[in-house]
C-alpha cells in the first residue's frame, strides 16, 4: 500500500515538473532566436542621408473627395493625388541629426531608427535604437567621403558650366573677304566649327586654294581652350605663319590640335587670312543687381509649424539667348510641388519659345513679348500634372537691347505681385486675382455663372486663377490660369529704376507704396551700399515683413537698375 502511495506522489511531482518546464518555456520563448521571421534592420550608407520622415504638417491630407469648407491659400488642406497614392510601407525610417553650426559639411551626433510599424511584437512603436559606435563611426565616415566627394564634383560641374567663351572668325583678306561666323563653346550641337570651300562648312570660303574640307575648329572641355585641326588639307593651313598640317602631307592626314588665342590670324592656301576673336564671360554675370531673399516665417500661426510653399528663381542669360533672363515667384497652396514644377517649366519653355528667331525678332523689333508671355503659361500650365496642388505665379521677362538698355514685362496668375519704380513712378506690373476684387467678379460675371452678394471663395479658395488645381478647373469652369500681362518697360542707362517680386507673406502686410519708401530710405541712409546691394534690400523689406509678424511664407526679389554695367563680353589676352 505505501509502494502505491509512493508511486502516486512520484508522478504527481514529475507532473508537476513538466508543467513548471512547459510555463518557463512559453515565458521565455527560446524559440525566437533561432526562428524568428522578424527581418534583420540593416541600415546603407545612403540612408543616412536621405531623411525619409515628412512633418506632420505636410504627411496628413485630407483623403476625401470632398474639399474642406476652411480651405485656404495659407495653409492649404487639399490632399495631394491622395486617391492615387499608396500608403507608407510599414518598416523602419532613417533620420539624420546634424549639428545646426555646420553648413558645409554634416557632422552626425548620432543616427537613429525608429520603428514606425507595429509589425513586431518585441519592440514597443516609437521605441528609439541607437547604432553601436563602432558601426555609427563607420556610417559617418562613409557620409563624409560622400559629400566631399559629391561638392568636389558639383564644383568642377559648376566651374565648367561657368566658363562661356565666344568665337569669332572673320576672313580679312581673299575672295571672301568680310564673311564671319561664331560659335560659343556652351552649344555642343553647334560644334565642331567647320572651315572649307563646299557646303556645309560653317565658314564658307570661295577660294580655289581651300579645300573642300579644310580645317575645323572645336572646343576642349578638358581645357577650357578652343583648338585648330587641318583636316588634310591640299594647300595647307598656317597658323601665324606656322604650318599645323600633318607631316606626311601626301596621305591628307589630319593634323595634330593646335590651341588658339585671341588674335591669332589663321592662314588657309596663299591669300585667305582668317582672324580670331576670342571672347568670355561667366555664365552667371547679370548687367543688374538680383537680391533674392525668403523665410516660411514658421511658428506664426497659432503656433503651428508653417511649411514651405514659396519657389523663388531667376536665370540670366536663358540657355541660347544672351540678351534675355526670367525672374519668378510661384506660391504653392495644397503642397510645394505645382510651384516646383512650375518653377522648373518657365526657365525651359520661354527658352524653347524664343529660339525662334521670328519670335525672338518680332520681341526685339516691337519692344513687346506678350505673346511669348501668354504662350508661356499655357505650355506650362499643360505640362503640369497637378490635381490636388496649385500656385500663383508672377514671371518677369527682362530683355537688353542693342544700344545698352532693359525692357521689363509681366505675366501673372495669382496675388503674387510685381511693382516697378522708375525715375520715381510707380508702376504695378501685375493684378490679384483674387475672388472678391472687382475685375474678377467682372469677369466670373461675363462667364454666365455669377458670384452670390458676399461670396468671396470658390471651393473655399480666394483665387479665381492659378496654375494647376486641374481637379478644381474640371469641376468649375470660373476657375482660368489665363494672366494677366503688363506693357513693357523701359530702362535707359539713365533711369534711376528698380523692381520688387514678392509672395502674398510681403504684400498682406506691406503695401507696394510702403515697399519702395522702405528701399528708398534704405539707400538714402546708406548711400555707401555697393557691393550685394540688391541681397541687402531684398533682405531688408524681408525682415520688415517678420517685425510685422506676416502669417505667410514670404520671399522677395529685387532687381536693382541704377547703377547697371553695360552687358558684353570681356576679351582675353
Amino acid at each position: 500500500m505505501m509502494a502505491m502511495v509512493d508511486s502516486i506522489v512520484i508522478l504527481f511531482l514529475l507532473l508537476m515538473l513538466l508543467l513548471i518546464i512547459v510555463i518557463v518555456i512559453f515565458v521565455c520563448k527560446p524559440w525566437r532566436f533561432f526562428l524568428s521571421s522578424r527581418p534583420r534592420l540593416s541600415i546603407k550608407d545612403g540612408d543616412i542621408e536621405r531623411p525619409l520622415v515628412i512633418d506632420d504638417a505636410n504627411a496628413l491630407r485630407n483623403q476625401s473627395n470632398e474639399l474642406p469648407r476652411d480651405y485656404d491659400l495659407e495653409g492649404a488642406c487639399f490632399f495631394n493625388e491622395g486617391p492615387f497614392r499608396s500608403p507608407r510601407p510599414p518598416g523602419l525610417v532613417s533620420k539624420q541629426r546634424f549639428p545646426a553650426s555646420s553648413p558645409n559639411v554634416p557632422q552626425v551626433d548620432s543616427s537613429v531608427l525608429e520603428v514606425t510599424s507595429d509589425a513586431s511584437e518585441e519592440v514597443a512603436f516609437g521605441q528609439t535604437l541607437r547604432l553601436p559606435p563602432d558601426q555609427l563611426a563607420e556610417i559617418q565616415r562613409h557620409t563624409r567621403v560622400n559629400f566631399e566627394e559629391n561638392r568636389l564634383e558639383d564644383t568642377v560641374q559648376r566651374d565648367i558650366l561657368d566658363q562661356r567663351s565666344c568665337l569669332t572668325l572673320e576672313i580679312i583678306s581673299g575672295p571672301s573677304c568680310g564673311v564671319r561666323c561664331s560659335v560659343q563653346s556652351t552649344k555642343p550641337s553647334h560644334l565642331p566649327l567647320t572651315i572649307g570651300r563646299v557646303s556645309p562648312s560653317d565658314l564658307l570660303i570661295k577660294d580655289s586654294e581651300v579645300s573642300g574640307k579644310h580645317a575645323l575648329i572645336n572646343w576642349n572641355l578638358d581645357k577650357l581652350k578652343w583648338e585648330l585641326v587641318d583636316m588634310g588639307s591640299l594647300n595647307g593651313t598656317l597658323l601665324n605663319s606656322r604650318s599645323i598640317n600633318h607631316p606626311d602631307t601626301g596621305n591628307r592626314l589630319w593634323g595634330e590640335p593646335f590651341e588658339l588665342a585671341n588674335g591669332d590670324v589663321i592662314t588657309l592656301g596663299t591669300t585667305s587670312k582668317v582672324i580670331v576673336r576670342i571672347a568670355s564671360q561667366s555664365r552667371h554675370q547679370i548687367p543688374f543687381g538680383v537680391g533674392m531673399a525668403s523665410d516660411p516665417m514658421a511658428l506664426r500661426r497659432g503656433g503651428k509649424k508653417l511649411p514651405m510653399e514659396d519657389v523663388c528663381y531667376y536665370q540670366w542669360p536663358l540657355p541660347g539667348l544672351d540678351q534675355f533672363g526670367l525672374f519668378g515667384i510661384c506660391d504653392g497652396h495644397g503642397g510645394d510641388g505645382a510651384a516646383k514644377s512650375a518653377s522648373k517649366l518657365f526657365p525651359e519653355i520661354v527658352a524653347s519659345i524664343l529660339s525662334d528667331s521670328l519670335k525672338r525678332e518680332r520681341v526685339l523689333s516691337l519692344h513687346d513679348a506678350s505673346d511669348v508671355l501668354k504662350e508661356a503659361f499655357s505650355q506650362t500650365e499643360a505640362n503640369m500634372n497637378h490635381h490636388y496642388e496649385g500656385c500663383t505665379a508672377t514671371l518677369l521677362l527682362v530683355w537688353a537691347d542693342g544700344d545698352g538698355n532693359f525692357y521689363a514685362q509681366c505675366a501673372n496668375v495669382g496675388d503674387s505681385s510685381c511693382v516697378m519704380n522708375v525715375n520715381g513712378k510707380q508702376i504695378n506690373m501685375t493684378k490679384d486675382h483674387k475672388i472678391a476684387n472687382y475685375s474678377e467678379r467682372l469677369r466670373i460675371e461675363e462667364s454666365g455663372e455669377p458670384l452670390k452678394e458676399g461670396e468671396t471663395r470658390l471651393y473655399g479658395i480666394n483665387l479665381a486663377r492659378m496654375l494647376g488645381d486641374k481637379f478644381l478647373k474640371q469641376q468649375d469652369s470660373r476657375f482660368s490660369s489665363e494672366p494677366y500681362i503688363s506693357q513693357a518697360v523701359h530702362i535707359d542707362q539713365t533711369s534711376r529704376a528698380f523692381a520688387i517680386l514678392a509672395s502674398d507673406g510681403l504684400w498682406d502686410v506691406i503695401s507696394m507704396k510702403k515697399a519702395i519708401q522702405l528701399v528708398l530710405q534704405v539707400r538714402e541712409r546708406d548711400s555707401s551700399l555697393a557691393e550685394n546691394s540688391a541681397e541687402k534690400v531684398a533682405n531688408f523689406l524681408l525682415g520688415e515683413a517678420r517685425t510685422l509678424r506676416t502669417k505667410d511664407n514670404t520671399s522677395v526679389i529685387f532687381l536693382d537698375f541704377d547703377n547697371f554695367a553695360r552687358y558684353s563680353c570681356k576679351s582675353e589676352s
